[in-house]
């Protein structure tokens, strides 16, 4: 009797994002680094994502590779396919525009031969149509859906205010966005509900979406590379400033007018103190005029290579890591904060809920509430009083290196996808129900 032969396996992955390389983020080095351990690990990535034109909203690469339509190799073997994108402003419905009409050509162009046949489609917030495109690739290609929730959408709908910021209560303006901000919530609740699988980032919202009734949840954290600047050993200050830095993205959901705030009450008590605001975002310009209007000793300055981030560390006698007092943000942590623990450096940590519990359980630095200007000073005003930082603990470091370096986060996302594809000598589960 002839054995028969063992069909190979389709292992193939589609990444719908509407952010990726030669971006610099979060977004865009979770997908870097993991494509770096996908590939070699035998899982084919094709990507399908917009020109580079984060964050001005304008394309920042010119060349014939990265424009829409264009087919290349990544540095990793992955495939990029560049997808239509509309310049946009930082307004929200300009924003919001960009991300249909990329969503909508993502659909298109995947459905192509050079996307090829995948087995799992990834769709990543954030960017929420890029979620119903990779639903609508999923059920075409009859492939895995997988959705990626780097944030607590659609919880942060509400407290953020970015679909009601303009309209005044009942006019017609405020009506339509209170519409649309149920239409958002509703559909980004029934998409988890469908996926095959939920990935987020944090265990507290891996079971807030579990409570929800959501059957397939599991926590890829974001990671990190980010190599240690200093002994862990504590700061004598002497007589010059305390040295604080922030370094990352500068918008609406940091709340770095605290920090502001409280560098300004820092000096007001007699204290030194020199505040680097460093990065990109909305609220650059605010913070320049807040610190001004205030006479804060802060410096507001414009984002730099990830090269020279360890330089503002090493510059550094403690990092500022902050979120705004909105209850989602307690089932998230930020992606900057992994870095923070890894560098050695002390976290001056405006944050809540798990955040919080990971700074104070490993030693990573000192935690103060969401919004609270007084304490964060009063926190401040203390180490310069003693004269003295105190140092990390090495346990911070060595949590990162456990639970969110790249490689573990690489090896635990291919487990996923293992138990998540059928095997090639089992019967594939039968179809599910394709209506939304």
């Amino acid at each position: 009797m002839v054995a028969r032969a063992r069909r190979p396996q389709n292992r193939a992955i589609l990444l719908v994002t509407h952010h990726y390389a030669p971006e610099s983020g979060a977004p865009q080095r979770r997908w870097g680094a993991l494509a770096g351990h996908l590939v070699p690990a035998g899982y084919p990535v094709t990507v399908l994502t917009p020109p580079p034109h984060y964050p001005s909203g304008k394309i920042t690469h010119y060349s014939p590779a990265f424009l829409p339509g264009s087919v290349t190799t990544g540095t990793h073997g992955e495939k990029i396919i560049r997808v239509n994108f509309r310049e946009h402003s930082h307004g929200l419905g300009s924003r919001v525009a960009d991300q249909v009409v990329a969503a909508v050509s993502s659909v298109l162009r995947g459905v192509r031969p050079s996307a090829g046949r995948p087995a799992v489609v990834i769709a990543t917030v954030p960017g929420i149509p890029s979620v119903v495109a990779g639903w609508a690739l999923a059920r075409l290609h009859r492939a895995r859906l997988v959705v990626e929730m780097r944030d607590a959408w659609p919880d942060l709908i509400e407290p953020s205010g970015i679909l009601l910021r303009r309209g005044r209560s009942g006019d017609l303006r405020r009506v339509f966005r209170d519409l649309a901000a149920r239409v958002v919530h509703r559909t980004v609740t029934r998409l988890q509900a469908r996926a095959d699988l939920v990935v987020t980032t944090t265990a507290a919202f891996a079971e807030v979406l579990r409570s929800r009734g959501v059957r397939n949840v599991a926590v890829v954290r974001n990671g990190t590379a980010f190599e240690p600047v200093r002994e862990h050993a504590p700061v004598t200050l002497g007589d010059r400033p305390l040295r604080v830095v922030y370094a990352g993205t500068v918008g609406r959901s940091q709340g770095l007018d605290v920090a502001v705030r409280a560098a300004a009450l820092v000096q007001e008590r007699g204290y030194a103190l020199d505040l680097r605001i460093v990065g990109h975002g909305n609220e650059l310009e605010p913070l320049r005029r807040l610190a001004a209007e205030l006479g804060a000793p802060v410096r507001v300055e414009p984002s730099v290579p990830s090269t020279q981030v360890r330089e503002l560390y090493a510059w550094a006698d403690t990092t500022v890591v902050s979120l705004r007092d909105w209850a989602p943000f307690e089932w998230t942590v930020p992606s900057k904060l992994y870095e923070v623990m890894a560098s050695g450096v002390v976290a001056s940590a405006c944050l809540a809920g798990e955040a919080a519990s990971l700074v104070s359980a490993n030693g990573a630095g000192a935690v103060v509430r969401p919004g609270d200007v007084e304490g964060l000073a009063d926190l401040w005003c203390g180490w310069l009083a003693d004269g003295v930082v105190p140092a990390a603990s090495p346990d911070a470091a060595a949590w990162v290196a456990e639970h969110a370096s790249d490689e573990v986060l690489g090896h635990r996302y291919a487990e996923l996808l293992d138990e998540l594809l059928p095997h090639p000598l089992r019967p594939e589960p039968a179809e599910r129900g394709a209506r939304f």
